[in-house]
């Protein structure tokens, strides 16, 4: 497939920033991209040289026992490192594409062109009036923010605060919304991100620079009960306030721990008594000091993993063509792939009100 255009995801800055085990030199990030088929394989039967696709980031095979649940993610047959993960986790998910040797060693497209194994399962063809920007994100972060969002089994009335509001997050707040629930409330602690989740998806904001205790302030919000669902679309790289942050990057950097779970520990105890916890932020490894008790206690539900993107992908290219949701609303940068460096760095040290980037192999296209 030639690349038309393609992202930079949260989970490839954990990659970057080197917390993802199984990386080697050469190996080709990405797993937000689209493009037009250039070559097909003798057993591809579903698409054409022409045909422009969208390509899901989990690698399914559409005929084992977890893709015949729906359950795309967790594909059986597509991860050839799968006893990888196996000796870690004890099961293997899906191969993913420009993840690390662990989920399959693809190589990614933040690429010129990229092969696309199991291509009758994953490609979806995009309308052709639709531009690359409005569907590039039913590759992944919608499907995530949305699967985020159904997981919380949203009823009429119900209030539903996202940790985050990455793109990942802003796409959680808005299908919330989507869904039927009554508020949404977002938390973080970058003013244009805040912003953009109050112009977005109509979200009220909790500022954690200004409200440093985050649950007690969601009680303030929710007649002291606590939000009905919460959301994790931070994971493994959160900052947690004062001393307590100082000492989980201690942690990481050392490698004593694998994951920063700020966020994590201030959703379990926020909560309301029967609700849902719903986690899409990455987590890969170890988490320390969660207050498990709490959820226990609290009959938590939690749900959580990678997204069954095949899933969502036809429902959410329905959703953009009715006008519903504009995926393109939250892309900030645009940058010729060569520029890729640099979209990382603005991108990782949330620079120039930087909340999304998107990189185009052919630099012409920047300007269509």
């Amino acid at each position: 497939m030639k690349v038309t255009a393609t992202a930079i995801c949260g989970s490839d800055l954990h990659m970057y920033a080197g917390y993802i085990a199984g990386m080697v030199k050469g190996d080709i990030l990405g797993h937000e991209f689209m493009g037009e088929v250039v070559e097909v394989g003798p057993r591809v039967s579903r698409l054409a040289i022409g045909d422009r696709v969208v390509v899901p980031f989990p690698i399914a095979c559409g005929e084992c026992f977890y893709c015949k649940l729906g359950l795309w993610s967790l594909c059986d047959n597509s991860n050839p490192n799968a006893a990888l993960l196996e000796d870690a986790d004890g099961y293997a998910g899906a191969g993913l594409y420009g993840h690390s040797q662990l989920y399959g060693g693809f190589a990614g497209g933040q690429a010129e062109y990229v092969r696309v194994p199991y291509a009758d399962v994953g490609p979806l063809k995009v309308p052709d009036q639709l531009k690359d920007e409005q569907v590039l994100f039913l590759s992944d972060i919608l499907p995530t923010g949305y699967q985020a969002a159904e997981h919380c089994n949203i009823h009429a009335g119900d209030v539903v605060a996202v940790w985050g509001c990455g793109p990942v997050g802003l796409f959680a707040l808005k299908s919330a919304r989507l869904l039927g629930a009554e508020r949404v409330i977002a938390i973080d602690r970058v003013t244009e991100r805040l912003a953009m989740a109050r112009s977005f998806a109509d979200a009220e904001t909790i500022d954690e620079r200004e409200h440093p205790d985050v649950v007690e302030e969601l009680k303030l919000r929710t007649a002291g009960r606590g939000p009905d669902s919460c959301i994790d679309a931070v994971g493994m790289e959160a900052q947690p306030p004062g001393s307590e942050r100082t000492h989980e990057k201690a942690l990481q950097a050392t490698r004593v721990a694998s994951d920063r779970a700020g966020a994590l520990r201030q959703i379990l105890l926020a909560c309301r008594k029967g609700g849902t916890v719903s986690i899409v932020g990455v987590y890969s490894g170890i988490v320390d000091r969660l207050p498990f008790g709490a959820a226990f206690s609290k009959n938590l539900t939690l749900k959580m993993g990678q997204c069954h993107a095949h899933r969502y992908m036809k429902p959410l290219l329905a959703r953009i063509q009715r006008g519903e949701i504009d995926p393109a609303a939250i892309i900030t940068h645009r940058l010729p792939l060569e520029r890729a460096p640099e979209g990382y760095r603005t991108f990782r040290d949330k620079k120039d009100g930087c909340v999304k980037v998107v990189l185009y192999p052919d630099g012409s296209r920047l300007a269509a």
